[in-house]
């Protein structure tokens, strides 16, 4: 009988409350999805090297699953709540008939099994239909070999997906049955009559404390974005996200006082319509929700961070690899490490290494019988070169204690890289990007590294000579100028300082570098070459003689791939996840009002109100709670992106846009879209029943 009437229950509530088991089946889907990326990229044709990437990014998201079940394990817990609160008039009737709490317990349970068991089998056919989709993403972005493709299942993340949400379930089961325990007949019978009492708050009060806070959020703001570089520590960091989730809590605090008062002072829109209605549902409800309000909005400004930045370093990097790695290969050596023996000895290089330092990168090659030009179709060799008597203590001249002062966690006493202008010429030709010239009596600095850019700029525009193998040496730009000499997908060059050929000491030569194209663009064949090339560390001579060490556009694209890979779906699980919680979250509770507020949409009915007016009224009332943390999510968004886009400045930040509106886009469907089903359900909720 209690398995009948568990039954009956949950077809009457599917239609009220379709946002409870959507977004139970969507959280069923999205968690196999991602635990199943392993199974799909087995039938792929991928190289050793990526397939370890891959590994990796299996165990991280591995990871991130536990942190995802705590998640959708509050967020059923805490939508349970609300359906019990919507029932406590149906659990009264019950207790009157003469149920004992045990058996209403039990209903609960059998609910919750047959809810999730449904919302299993539902969301794990939809996660595997989901799944042979990603799997089409995943080897798009892996470039892998797709004549394998095949449907397939992945048990583990199956066995893995009931397991957690098993027990989520259980957990639900155990509250349940704690909260029918505490419940009281005469609180469940009039429950429902009963109406929050709107408290209206001190205004001056909230002024006060709404100014206080967001001054205190401005200053957290500003330590985030200007006061970067000082942030070291990780209570550096801590401090201004404490900062600001406080003065989120207090700003929602103080509106909730506020936006009542505000209204009711306008009497033109207060009295017209049904706003007057709208706005005191609105405030009867804020003053308990603040909390829960803020908690929305922290989560919706994680997500926006999140998609934004994520997308951002993944299309940048992608970007990155045709501009940083133009060519097929570069191989550095260092030279006359013995010039600075303990130096280099700290480095990990042993004795022999750097007695025989003293060969270019070609040499060096040769001494393993390994002739590395052939495979190229062309070629060149430059030189970098280093003096203790210039390093960035020198360059920054006068500006110096400044610079020291606001950064002092820099290595001002690393000796600056320095080429010929004639030889950064060829590599800047070989490359395809801008070539430049010098006077005898100038120097100039190329950068892309964007911090020391800016760093570098204040002693450039300050006209700073330098002294350089008895030379002095004026400036030729007032800033620093783009241009790199590594290989990379990201903008490292923190700085190369070009002078006139005929001042270097050729003593003072540190490295040499080999950089060509091969004469194949067959990956396999590439390959094979570079596989050659690993295996000279392992001969005898690798302790006599330093191998010069690689950095080809084959390996910077793979590593490119698999950690734009691991970001963007970790991007993207996490952000879904919280995104879908958060809409959810408020769905649930605006559900749940509309259920208490059957009997005042009813009054309002009875006095002559038309249905057009009070479904306008209701969709005010949904929106304002949508979305009131929504745009104080944006804002924090603002600067969240600018922290990391900070962090993530060696990736570029020019594919920004892009992300900007792939997230926004994702904010529409999927908040968007948990609004107008908010308002549907709500709306069948209110309706007249005839």
């Amino acid at each position: 009988m209690l398995c009948k009437l568990s039954l009956k229950n949950i077809k009457k509530s599917i239609k009220d409350y379709a946002i409870y088991f959507f977004t139970l089946i969507l959280g069923v889907a999205i968690f196999y999805v991602f635990n199943a990326l392993d199974s799909q990229t087995v039938m792929m044709d991928v190289s050793s090297s990526t397939q370890e990437i891959i590994d990796l990014m299996m165990t991280m998201l591995s990871g991130v699953s536990v942190f995802v079940s705590f998640i959708l394990g509050f967020l059923i817990i805490y939508a349970s709540r609300f359906l019990i609160k919507r029932r406590n008039k149906e659990f009264g009737i019950y207790l009157t008939l003469g149920m004992s709490k045990r058996k209403i317990s039990l209903i609960l349970f059998f609910e919750t099994l047959f809810i999730g068991i449904i919302s299993l089998l539902v969301g794990l056919g939809l996660g595997v239909l989901l799944s042979q989709a990603m799997s089409l993403v995943v080897a798009n972005m892996f470039e892998a070999n797709l004549t394998k493709f095949a449907f397939v299942f992945s048990s583990s993340a199956c066995l893995k997906t009931i397991i957690y949400f098993s027990i989520m379930y259980l957990l639900v089961m155990i509250f349940n049955t704690i909260s029918v325990s505490k419940c009281k007949l005469i609180d469940l019978l009039n429950g429902s009559k009963t109406s929050e009492r709107i408290k209206l708050k001190n205004p001056y009060l909230c002024i006060i404390i709404f100014i206080i806070s967001c001054l205190v959020l401005g200053r957290a703001y500003y330590i985030v974005t200007h006061d970067f570089l000082t942030l070291q520590e990780v209570t550096d960091i801590i401090k201004p996200i404490i900062m600001g989730s406080v003065s989120t809590f207090f700003i929602f605090w103080s509106l909730s006082g506020l936006i009542l008062r505000i209204a009711m002072s306008i009497k033109k829109f207060y009295y017209k319509g049904l706003n007057s209605f709208t706005l005191r549902q609105f405030s009867s409800k804020i003053n308990t929700t603040v909390f829960s309000t803020t908690i929305i909005c922290l989560m919706l400004f994680i997500t926006i961070c999140l998609l934004s930045s994520c997308l951002t370093m993944k299309n940048s990097m992608n970007a990155n690899i045709k501009e940083l790695a133009p060519v097929d290969a570069m191989f550095t050596v260092n030279m006359n490490m013995d010039k600075y023996y303990e130096k280099y000895r700290d480095y990990g290089y042993n004795d022999s290494q750097i007695k025989n330092s003293h060969y270019t990168a070609k040499e060096m090659f040769e001494l393993f019988d390994f002739d590395i030009t052939s495979y190229f179709k062309d070629y060149i060799e430059v030189n970098t070169y280093a003096t203790p008597d210039l390093t960035l203590n020198h360059t920054l001249g006068s500006r110096l204690d400044s610079v020291r002062t606001q950064f002092p966690f820099l290595a001002y006493d690393t000796m600056e890289s320095i080429m010929k202008i004639s030889d950064y010429n060829r590599v800047a030709k070989f490359y395809g990007i801008e070539e430049y010239s010098l006077n005898n009596d100038e120097y100039m600095i190329v950068a892309d590294f964007t911090s020391m850019v800016k760093i570098r700029n204040l002693a450039l525009a300050n006209n700073e000579n330098i002294n350089l193998f008895g030379h002095t040496l004026k400036p030729k730009y007032d800033s620093c100028q783009d241009g790199f000499l590594e290989m990379s997908s990201q903008h490292i060059n923190t700085g190369i300082i070009l002078v006139p050929d005929n001042i270097v000491d050729e003593e003072y030569l540190v490295q040499n570098h080999l950089i060509g194209n091969y004469k194949t663009t067959a990956k396999e064949e590439i390959t094979k070459i570079e596989n050659n090339i690993n295996e000279l560390d392992k001969e005898s001579k690798a302790s006599v003689y330093l191998l010069p060490s690689g950095s080809t556009k084959l390996a910077i694209k793979e590593a490119t791939v698999g950690l734009s890979a691991m970001v963007t779906f970790i991007g993207l699980y996490l952000g879904v996840i919280f995104l879908v919680s958060s809409a959810a979250i408020l769905g649930l509770k605006e559900l749940s009002e509309s259920s208490d507020n059957k009997e005042r949409f009813r009054t309002l009915r009875k006095i002559g109100t038309d249905e057009k007016m009070i479904n306008r009224a209701l969709f005010r009332q949904i929106a304002i709670f949508f979305i009131l943390p929504l745009i104080l999510a944006l804002i924090h968004s603002i600067f969240g992106i600018m922290f990391a886009l900070k962090i993530l400045e060696v990736f570029g930040t020019n594919e920004l846009l892009p992300s900007i509106i792939a997230t926004a886009i994702f904010l529409v469907i999927i908040y968007g879209g948990y609004l107008l089903i908010t308002y549907s359900c709500s709306k069948n909720i209110i309706k007249e029943r005839y």
